[in-house]
């Protein structure tokens, strides 16, 4: 485990493209090509800008896409499915990518997503850590055992607090009960993770992280056990762990 404490969000979201663009030039180097994860939500705004300005050969990548509302419209503000295409996927002539659709047959996606990432490994999975501490959208208490690659969860209520006052919904009541997400294992079995976690609302769950054991209640515990973890944070959501690192 490796923790990098920035002075804001924007060098945070720096600091870590810049780690992930020499990860990737190290993998394609190695075996020509690379396959990532990646990760939505407001926390990785600053990572992002940075990373599709990275000197990065994008159409040697196979990208996955972390998770997805079920029955939500792409068209939708919360749709992730619409966030990537416009903060990533117009802005870098990716190899290859593979966007989780909640809005037809979720087991059908579900089955067809699986058979895509198990035909080789994660070699860069870039994964955010919820208010609650969720992993992809692996609510507390979260399965650690869970061994297909993708599954259909339901969201908590603390998840659903989460998206509301990051102003992707207006109320609780319009944020959809499920979602198709990554499953913890198969986070786990990528060869690198980096986690950007900025914000004073991730304070306590980066707090809680860190000084826990393995706990399924807080899903993030479980990346200290990967061997190559690397988490950016930025001073405000590193507030509350200043006297423990």
């Amino acid at each position: 485990m490796q923790i990098n404490i920035l002075e804001n969000a924007d060098r945070l979201g720096y600091e870590a493209a810049l780690a992930s663009e020499a990860a990737l030039k190290e993998i394609i180097a190695k075996q020509g090509h690379a396959r990532i994860a990646l990760s939505t939500g407001a926390s990785q705004f600053e990572f992002l800008k940075h990373f599709i300005g990275m000197d990065i050969e994008w159409n040697k990548i196979e990208m996955f896409h972390l998770d997805e509302y079920i029955a939500l419209s792409e068209q939708h503000p919360a749709s992730f499915r619409k966030y990537l295409k416009e903060r990533f996927l117009q802005h870098v002539k990716i190899g290859s990518c593979h966007l989780v659709d909640g809005e037809g047959n979720a087991e059908e996606t579900v089955r067809q997503l699986n058979e895509q990432i198990s035909k080789a490994p994660i070699d860069l999975a870039l994964i955010g850590i919820g208010e609650n501490a969720h992993i992809a959208f692996n609510d507390p208490p979260a399965d650690f055992n869970k061994a297909e690659p993708y599954h259909i969860v339901n969201l908590n209520e603390a998840c659903k607090q989460q998206q509301v006052g990051e102003g992707w919904f207006a109320s609780l009541a319009d944020v959809p009960k499920q979602a198709i997400s990554m499953s913890v294992k198969q986070i786990m079995s990528s060869h690198r993770i980096i986690s950007c976690v900025p914000h004073q609302a991730k304070a306590k769950a980066i707090a809680n992280t860190l000084k826990q054991s393995l706990d399924p209640n807080c899903p993030a515990t479980i990346l200290k056990s990967h061997p190559d973890w690397k988490l950016y944070l930025d001073k405000k959501s590193a507030s509350e762990i200043y006297a423990w690192v």
